[in-house]
């Protein structure tokens, strides 16, 4: 078995580790580092449950390979629970029923992190083009959209846009 030598960083924490080269992040973020947030869906970067961010930009860590991530700083979901505009969104899927069975809340929530951040003045049309990347079984997306419009609301009643987590 060939292996290989990566390092990156992953939630603030530096982490080496070896890995067969055909390891994609999204296992190896779920079974060597057991961040299980990073949930696996339809393996080919379609259904956005893997999402996570590689240096601040959301991408898919099923099409990853873990190789192809050395030297970057990953955030997944656990990476972000002291994160105030995580906090306003995970409010607001709740209040607004933005999850069911919550396989796909993970990916939801840093792709909407994401948009919230770029474009704290998105409209309900502008999310639901945004969130086309992100799949739902459950929810129908009506509670998802509501819920990224609440938070939004919500930040901009504040005044504190968002930004970007150090």
């Amino acid at each position: 078995m060939i292996t290989t030598q990566v390092a990156m960083t992953v939630n603030g924490e530096k982490i080496a580790a070896t890995v067969e080269p055909r390891t994609h992040l999204a296992d190896f973020l779920r079974d060597t580092l057991r961040l299980t947030a990073v949930h696996l869906g339809c393996e080919h970067g379609v259904c956005g449950a893997c999402t996570v961010l590689i240096d601040g930009a959301p991408a898919r860590a099923c099409i990853t390979l873990a190789v192809a991530a050395e030297g970057a700083a990953i955030r997944t979901l656990e990476g972000l629970q002291d994160d105030p505009l995580m906090a306003v969104l995970q409010s607001a899927f709740h209040d607004n029923h933005g999850l069911q069975c919550g396989f796909c809340t993970p990916g939801m929530l840093i792709a909407a992190r994401d948009l919230l951040q770029r474009r704290p003045d998105v409209s309900a049309p502008e999310v639901r083009a945004a969130m086309a990347g992100n799949l739902c079984r459950c929810t129908g997306y009506q509670g998802i959209v509501r819920a990224i419009m609440a938070a939004r609301d919500e930040l901009a009643a504040r005044g504190n846009p968002p930004g970007p987590v150090a």
